[in-house]
């Protein structure tokens, strides 16, 4: 079996597992994370990219805004094309506009940011910070857009327990993530 379709096998059987939680217990695993985000350090204006939930998704609203509160410059990932992600800034006063894939985010006439830390959705990770996506590589083509740049994001992974495995396959491209945030608490991964 390739990687692509060990992680394909992986992908359904921890977004099935996902998709079991109960829509009230997925609210109170996510104002769990929210509770755990003090352990998210930076210093103020430190941009940080969020998103809105979809599916099954942690809902990271409350979490957003302690971090906002504690004064970090919020943006929300936005599909330019396909293959595409931005990061638009978000605040609470600007509306909000399809962006693709069934998300939502700032329009076009928000400023387009880079994120020093990107909290990100995923299917299923492993205890040595390996995760797998969703498939389409969006973020994995963003990450590696912000290094070109010279930047290199903190990646905090944002998922359920019941997303934990044993072992994701990887290959040498792959980024591992350096924490994760669960309903359990955060836990940093040791590089």
């Amino acid at each position: 079996m390739t990687h692509k379709d060990r992680k394909a096998e992986i992908r359904a059987q921890t977004l099935r597992l996902r998709d079991s939680i109960p829509a009230e217990v997925r609210s109170g695993y996510s104002l769990a994370m929210a509770q755990s985000g003090n352990h998210i350090t930076f210093t103020p204006g430190t941009v940080v990219s969020g998103f809105l939930p979809i599916r099954s998704e942690a809902d990271l609203r409350p979490l957003m805004e302690r971090l906002s509160a504690a004064g970090a410059r919020l943006c929300l990932p936005v599909i330019l094309d396909r293959l595409t992600i931005v990061f638009r800034e978000f605040r609470p006063d600007v509306p909000l506009v399809d962006t693709g894939f069934g998300t939502q985010g700032p329009g076009p006439e928000a400023p387009v940011l880079d994120p020093e830390i990107l909290l990100v959705p995923l299917s299923a990770f492993d205890a040595t910070g390996h995760r797998i996506g969703y498939g389409a590589g969006h973020y994995d083509r963003a990450i590696a857009r912000l290094r070109q740049k010279g930047r290199v994001p903190r990646l905090i992974g944002i998922a359920f327990d019941c997303q934990e495995v044993a072992h994701v396959p990887f290959e040498p491209h792959d980024v591992p993530l350096d924490a994760i945030l669960t309903e359990s608490g955060f836990r940093q991964f040791v590089v």
